[in-house]
């Protein structure tokens, strides 16, 4: 469904009825924000929806504010109505919270990605186009006015036809990051429903998914792969990947290629390159500029992506009042995770890293591992265009060849 008005749901000079589904993680960050807000008096906070409310470190506030506590989003719907949902709860409950909250009426901002697989996306935009109302996926750069502006840009045809765009990011986490709660590092939940949490599809799914939206051929659209090869490894003790090399194909030619890992001994990223046939666009690392270089030797700031975090929420809360559906919406998020699922179909198998290879330091309170010489053999395949198993790394493990144009349930049956 292409980006449209809806008819506002709110009545003028009223403030906008809201939920909130998670307080804690991402889900403390949206509440933080809303709480310093209160009294503005642009929204109301009807009800948190959390089954564990423990978590929450404003939970004192909400008490002492009245604000209900709900362990689900049906119990919230049976005594409150809400113009608007925000989801930021873990992301098996996407779909259907989602779905829950466009049936009782609300436009919905769901946190990224928009789901774990790809037919639970195309549900949620099923059931969006019967309700009549917007969802907007919470992909904080998509709304920032660096990217935006760099997307007008590219749509104008300044930079030419794309070539190749690639990202590196290197991320080191511990074991508490992965303790952190019950789904972290999981492909399933304990009922099967798939969760596929990884670099890719959580802390770094914003970078995979930014490359396919830059190319995207509306302002709220996303290039679409029609081919994904991966290499999936892992050192932690979970069930999906830690490390991953992909190489995405668009209709085009066009390769997007993503290296990404938790399993790294220094922190670098994003480092990225988008390459044109009239420039080039880069980034350094996390709050850096992104910059733009020209044959001419002229280079364009477009400011940092990650100096705007939460204006994603209140571009949502004024389009409840307009009825202007935002531009990242599930059609511009879906590439994400269209490519995810053929990353992980790939390489259903996990590789692991060799045992003489691994490292760990135990801080107190926490444990690292990385992998030697990692750092050093994903910046190569980076500058080369490579994955691992190309460049002749005796450890690596080549991914099958997945074909996503006809891509409709993951995992695919087809292969």
């Amino acid at each position: 469904m292409k980006n449209r008005d809806y008819h506002s749901t709110a009545k003028p000079g009223e403030s906008v009825s809201l939920v909130l589904s998670g307080s804690s993680g991402m889900g403390a960050v949206y509440l933080q924000a809303l709480l310093e807000n209160l009294a503005a008096g642009l929204f109301r906070v009807e009800g948190v929806i959390d089954p564990f409310p423990e978590g929450c470190p404003h939970l004192d506030r909400l008490h002492a504010l009245g604000i209900p506590i709900y362990s689900d989003l049906e119990s919230f719907y049976r005594r409150h109505p809400a113009e608007f949902a925000i989801i930021s709860s873990p992301i098996r409950f996407h779909c259907g919270q989602t779905c829950v909250a466009l049936k009782k009426g609300s436009h919905v901002l769901c946190e990224k990605p928009v789901a774990a697989t790809i037919q639970d996306a195309k549900l949620m935009a099923r059931v969006r186009d019967r309700a009549k109302r917007w969802v907007a996926i919470g992909y904080q750069w998509s709304f920032s006015t660096a990217i935006l502006s760099l997307k007008t840009d590219i749509l104008s045809g300044l930079f030419g036809k794309p070539k190749r765009l690639k990202c590196l990011y290197l991320w080191p986490r511990d074991e508490v990051y992965y303790q952190r709660n019950d789904w972290a590092g999981k492909l399933r939940d304990r009922s099967g429903a798939w969760i596929l949490d990884s670099p890719a599809n959580n802390a770094m799914a914003h970078d995979l998914h930014n490359m396919f939206y830059v190319l995207g051929d509306g302002r709220d659209r996303s290039a679409v792969p029609v081919e994904v090869e991966a290499e999936l490894y892992r050192v932690y003790n979970i069930e999906n990947f830690d490390t991953a090399a992909a190489r995405c194909r668009l209709d085009s030619g066009v390769e997007i290629l993503f290296y990404v890992s938790h399993a790294s001994a220094a922190d670098k990223g994003p480092v990225f390159l988008y390459e044109f046939e009239k420039g080039e666009v880069f980034g350094s690392g996390r709050g850096s500029d992104i910059q733009a270089r020209f044959p001419d030797g002229s280079v364009k700031k477009y400011g940092s992506p990650d100096s705007e975090p939460m204006k994603k929420l209140w571009v949502c809360l004024e389009a409840v009042k307009t009825g202007r559906a935002p531009v990242c919406g599930i059609e511009a998020a879906i590439s994400q995770t269209l490519a995810l699922n053929g990353m992980q179909d790939s390489m259903p198998e996990i590789a692991g890293f060799p045992r003489h290879l691994i490292r760990e330091a135990n801080a107190p309170g926490q444990r690292r591992i990385w992998v030697e010489g990692l750092d050093d053999i994903l910046e190569r395949c980076y500058e080369k265009n490579q994955l691992p198993s190309e460049s002749g790394v005796p450890w690596s493990r080549k991914g099958r060849r997945i074909s996503l144009r006809n891509y409709r349930e993951f995992p695919s049956v087809g292969g």
